[in-house]
C-alpha cells in the first residue's frame, strides 16, 4: 500500500482537529487579524502554530504508545495534574461551545434570512440538530462526513484565496492610519488569536480521545509513524487555511476601516459580503453556505469532544461510581447542550465577550498543559525510542517559556 493509501486510510483523529480548529480562530480571529493589523498578523499566526505544535503532537504520540488517553497519563502522573484539568475543562465548558454555536447561530440566520429569529434560539435549535447526531452517528458519523466537508472547504477557500490575491489588494481609505499591534488593544487582540491559534492546548486531549475511537474502528492499529503522518496532514491543513483567511481579511478590508462586528448576525453577512466581494454576487450561497458547514462541522466536533473529555475525566475522578462511561457520552452530550443554551442566553448572544473569555483562559493555561503533556511522553510508559527526539523536546520547552512570559505580561496587563 502507497503511503498515500495509507495516510488516507489512517484519515481521523487529525482530520477531527482540522474540523475543529478550522472555525472561531479562523474564520472570526484569523480574517479579523488580516482586516484591522494586515500581513504582519502572520507572524503571530505561524509562531502559534509552530509553538504549539508540540503540545498537540504528544496527544497522539502518547495514546498510540500507550492505548491510554492523556488524561489518564495525567493521573498517572498525580492526581493533582487531573484535577487541574478537571478545572480548566470546567471552565472551557461554559465558554467554547457557547462562543461557537454564536457564531454558527449567526451563519444561519444570516443563510436563510431569518432576521425574526434570535441568535440565542437558532442556537438551541442546533443544540438539538447536533447533539441528536452526535448520540446516533458516535464517531463513525464525524469522521465520516468530516472527510467530504474539510476536503470542500479547503477547495472552495484556495479558490478564494487565488482570486482575491488576483483582484489585488482593496484601496486604502485617504485618512487610513495602521492601528498600532503593541499597545493595550493590541496585545490583548494578540492574546486572544494566539489563545486559539490553531485552537486551544486542552483540545491536545481530544485528539487523544479520538484517537482511542479510532483504534477501536481499526482492524489493524496504526504505527506511530503513520499515526503522526495523520496528524501532522491534518496540522497542516489547519495551519495553511488560517493563513488564507488572514491573507482574505487583508486583502478585501484591511485600509479600508471597516471593523467587523462583535454581532453574530451582523459579523456573518460582513463576513458572506468579504467573500462575494471579491468572487461576485452569483457565489453568495454557495460562500455562505460553505461558512456555515465550516462552523457546523467545528460544534459538532468540539461537542463531541469537550462530551467524551468529561465523561473520561469523571470517570478518572470516581472510580467507584460505575456506569460513568458506558451511558455518560450521551448524557453529557445533552447537559453540555443545555449549560451552554443557557449561556448564550445569559450573555445575550455577545460573540466578542464569549470569545473573549474562552481565548484568554486557553492563552493563559496552555504553557501548563503543554508541560503536562510533555511529562506525559517523557514518563517510564513511553520506551525511551518512542520519546521526542531533542529537536522536538526544545521545540516544546521554547513554547512554554514564551507562552508563559505572555500569560505573565497578559496577567500583570488586567491586575495592574
Amino acid at each position: 500500500m502507497s503511503a498515500l493509501k495509507k495516510l488516507i486510510k489512517n484519515l481521523g483523529p487529525g482530520l477531527l482537529f482540522a474540523s475543529m480548529a478550522i472555525g472561531t480562530s479562523h474564520l472570526v480571529l484569523s480574517t479579523k487579524a488580516g482586516a484591522q493589523y494586515g500581513w504582519i498578523m502572520i507572524i503571530p499566526i505561524i509562531l502559534a502554530n509552530v509553538l504549539k505544535y508540540p503540545f498537540f503532537e504528544f496527544g497522539v504520540r502518547y495514546t498510540n504508545i500507550t492505548d491510554k488517553t492523556l488524561i489518564e497519563g495525567y493521573l498517572n502522573r498525580g492526581m493533582p495534574y487531573l484535577i487541574f484539568y478537571a478545572i480548566i475543562t470546567f471552565i472551557t465548558t461554559f465558554t467554547i461551545l457557547a462562543a461557537l454555536y454564536v457564531v454558527t447561530a449567526g451563519l444561519l440566520i444570516n443563510l436563510f434570512q431569518l432576521p425574526h429569529i434570535s441568535v440565542s434560539m437558532a442556537a438551541g435549535g442546533l443544540f438539538i440538530l447536533i447533539s441528536i447526531l452526535l448520540i446516533l452517528g458516535r464517531y463513525r458519523f464525524l469522521e465520516i462526513s468530516l472527510k467530504y466537508v474539510v476536503t470542500i472547504l479547503f477547495v472552495a477557500l484556495l479558490a478564494t484565496t487565488v482570486l482575491v490575491i488576483m483582484n489585488g489588494k482593496v484601496a486604502t481609505a485617504p485618512n487610513f492610519i495602521a492601528p498600532p499591534i503593541l499597545n493595550e488593544l493590541g496585545i490583548l487582540f494578540l492574546i486572544g488569536l494566539m489563545g486559539w491559534m490553531p485552537t486551544t492546548v486542552e483540545a491536545s486531549s481530544w485528539i487523544s480521545l479520538w484517537t482511542v475511537e479510532k483504534f477501536k474502528l481499526s482492524r489493524k492499529k496504526p504505527s506511530l509513524k503513520e499515526a503522526l503522518a495523520e496528524f501532522k496532514f491534518g496540522y497542516f491543513i489547519t495551519a495553511l487555511l488560517a493563513v488564507f483567511f488572514l491573507l482574505i481579511g487583508w486583502y478585501t478590508l484591511y485600509g479600508t476601516q471597516t471593523e467587523l462586528s462583535g454581532n453574530a448576525v451582523i459579523f456573518a453577512d460582513q463576513l458572506v459580503q468579504i467573500f462575494t466581494n471579491s468572487i461576485g454576487a452569483w457565489a453568495y450561497a454557495l460562500i455562505a453556505i460553505s461558512a456555515f458547514a465550516t462552523m457546523f462541522s467545528t460544534c459538532m466536533t468540539a461537542h463531541d469532544a469537550i462530551s467524551r473529555v468529561s465523561v473520561d475525566t469523571l470517570g478518572l475522578l470516581l472510580p467507584k461510581v460505575e456506569g460513568i462511561k458506558k451511558i455518560g457520552i450521551p448524557i453529557a452530550i445533552i447537559l453540555l447542550a443545555i449549560i451552554n443554551f443557557v449561556v448564550i442566553t445569559i450573555f445575550s448572544a455577545n460573540m466578542g465577550l464569549l470569545i473573549a473569555i474562552a481565548t484568554f483562559v486557553s492563552f493563559v493555561v496552555a504553557p501548563i498543559i503543554g508541560y503536562m503533556n510533555l511529562k506525559n511522553v517523557m514518563s517510564h510508559e513511553i520506551p525511551e525510542i518512542y520519546r521526542p527526539k531533542r529537536n522536538l523536546q526544545i521545540l516544546t520547552y521554547t513554547g512554554i517559556v514564551f507562552l508563559s512570559l505572555f500569560s505573565i505580561y497578559y496577567c500583570w496587563m488586567v491586575l495592574f
